[in-house]
């Protein structure tokens, strides 16, 4: 289960470096959040997205500003001559073509175009898109910020745990050895003993590994060195008991989930879209101001220095094409508002999964705790007796192997507990 959360864990993660390495970083759940806020990747990228967005309603805005372009041009006849026949009988008389150059200064400025309005309008919307999903990748951050957090301080007691266990099994099997050689125990049970030694320091060794790839994927989270070690400051069983009493929200407002949100906004970009389509139907007007500087001039010059003018552009016949593309605008229209609809059942019906995975994993967690203090009793009772002589090796040994299972469910209930209150409080948007 560990090592499946691990492998969801690394395909989910983005990550930046860490300015300036430490030692050492000491940091509770909060502060874990808000240095993976900072250094992380996704983040990063999604202020990008949002930046960009804002560059693209300026872009779209200009498009409508007066625009000012300048040009020089030069021309050459190679010495070519325009011969003109004044009358009828009369000899041509020949005109030299002299090279030219102009400078040209052009300012133009749109009028009326519906393009432009509702492509202003469009890129408004794209950038509010962008800000929810910033919003969308900072819960998606904070959530594995905090299961990872959470993993961290699982392992560790899985780890505390197992070398506990271990350090008593080993002075028991000292002991066990020391009757062996005095014949009052048999050698079978001191084997036995042995045999669940190496086992647990098998277990302990694994459950290092675990331990150190739990901290590195908190690490690669939080953008820090692989050197940096983390101390971690907020307890266990402090987040067991704010999961405890998570508060569960009476009704579960789909349009407030940033998801739902975030098709919302495609909606109406696709109604946009439709506008779009029909603006192409509308005229364009647009007036100009040309300024021409004769920098090498011709004998013979009819070209005016300033000219102002207005020009319209009116389409009048597509072939259809016009009608064909507000079609498939509204075809993407009906396919967002369908994607919307699905996606409002399905955020029910996971609102309604995950509240259920909560109740039963915390229903589970609470009879696993009993679980363990009564195995412990057991174990200890039999641990007693066998040292009395009254039970054999392979008794103590399954009561113990008994009391480690009772151990890790608990450890893995706690896991439950606490996932499935993070997977709830990301739906509802309450992860802070």
């Amino acid at each position: 289960m560990m090592r499946t959360t691990f492998i969801s864990m690394l395909l989910l993660l983005g990550t930046s470096g860490f300015l300036g390495a430490q030692q050492t970083l000491t940091l509770d759940l909060a502060g874990a959040r808000k240095t993976a806020l900072e250094y992380n990747k996704t983040i990063a990228n999604a202020d990008l997205a949002t930046l960009k967005a804002a560059a693209a309603v300026r872009e779209a805005i200009a498009n409508g500003l007066p625009q000012l372009n300048a040009a020089v041009d030069y021309s050459n006849a190679l010495g070519a001559k325009i011969s003109i026949r004044f009358a009828e009988g009369m000899p041509p008389s020949e005109i030299d073509i002299k090279p030219q150059s102009n400078f040209n200064l052009n300012l133009t400025q749109l009028i009326f175009s519906g393009n432009y309005i509702v492509g202003v309008q469009t890129a408004k919307l794209y950038q509010s898109m962008a800000g929810i999903s910033k919003e969308k990748s900072e819960l998606d951050i904070i959530a594995q910020v905090t299961d990872a957090y959470q993993l961290v301080l699982i392992s560790e007691e899985l780890l505390r745990l197992l070398e506990q266990n271990q350090a008593n099994l080993e002075g028991l099997y000292e002991k066990t050895a020391a009757l062996e050689t005095f014949g009052i125990i048999e050698k079978t049970d001191v084997d036995q003993l042995s045999v669940q030694v190496n086992t647990l320091k098998n277990a302990v060794k694994s459950s290092e590994r675990q331990l150190e790839l739990a901290t590195n994927m908190l690490r690669l989270l939080l953008g820090v060195p692989v050197d940096t070690q983390l101390e971690l400051t907020d307890r266990l069983d402090q987040m067991l008991s704010e999961a405890e009493a998570l508060p569960l929200a009476e009704s579960f407002r789909v349009e407030d989930q940033v998801d739902f949100r975030l098709l919302n906004q495609q909606e109406l970009v696709s109604r946009k879209m439709i506008d779009m389509q029909r603006a192409n139907a509308l005229p364009t007007i647009s007036g100009y101001y040309r300024y021409t500087y004769k920098l090498l001039k011709p004998d013979f010059d009819m070209t005016p220095a300033n000219m102002v003018g207005l020009q319209m552009n009116i389409p009048i016949f597509s072939s259809g094409v016009r009608m064909a593309q507000v079609k498939q605008a509204r075809i993407d229209l009906e396919t967002t508002q369908n994607n919307k609809s699905l996606l409002s059942d399905q955020l029910k019906i996971q609102e309604k999964q995950l509240r259920f995975n909560y109740n039963s994993a915390l229903e589970t967690y609470l009879n696993q705790k009993n679980n363990v203090e009564v195995s412990r009793r057991v174990y200890a009772s039999l641990k007693l007796k066998y040292e009395q002589g009254i039970i054999s090796g392979l008794d103590l040994i399954t009561a113990d192997n008994n009391y480690l299972k009772a151990e890790t469910d608990y450890i893995s209930a706690m896991m439950q507990v606490l996932q499935s209150g993070v997977q709830l409080q990301k739906l509802y948007g309450k992860l802070d």
